[in-house]
């Protein structure tokens, strides 16, 4: 289905250990700006939806958004939720262990997911 999101095991983990830390969580997917165009998580409530944006899904019970222009300009794919070694980009949650969220999408997203060891967790 167009315009939906999945995670990998790892972003499930690195999900769970945050919540732990920081209680119910949020997602929003950056478009440009200060943020690149990383997905940026925030505590639950701690940034400030607009009218234009559109709720994308949940990924290990964190709800994920996104501008609703920019997923039609980017032809509503289906994004995949991953960590990656590093610093978390601008404001976003930095994952324990060094370790920050980013996004893939097609044909990025089918190509990580076929060579990613642990799996996709579909949501």
């Amino acid at each position: 289905m167009a315009g939906k999101v999945v995670a990998t095991d790892a972003a499930i983990a690195a999900i769970e250990r945050l919540t732990t830390t920081h209680g119910e969580l949020m997602f929003f997917q950056s478009g440009g700006c200060c943020d690149g165009s990383s997905p940026m998580c925030f505590r639950a409530g701690e940034f400030l939806l607009g009218p234009n944006d559109r709720l994308l899904g949940e990924v290990g019970g964190a709800s994920f958004f996104i501008d609703a222009d920019q997923h039609e300009r980017w032809n509503r794919p289906e994004l995949l939720l991953d960590v990656a070694v590093g610093p978390a980009p601008g404001f976003s949650l930095e994952v324990p262990g060094g370790l920050h969220f980013v996004t893939r999408g097609p044909p990025c997203a089918v190509e990580a997911a076929s060579e990613y060891e642990g799996g996709i967790a579909s949501v």
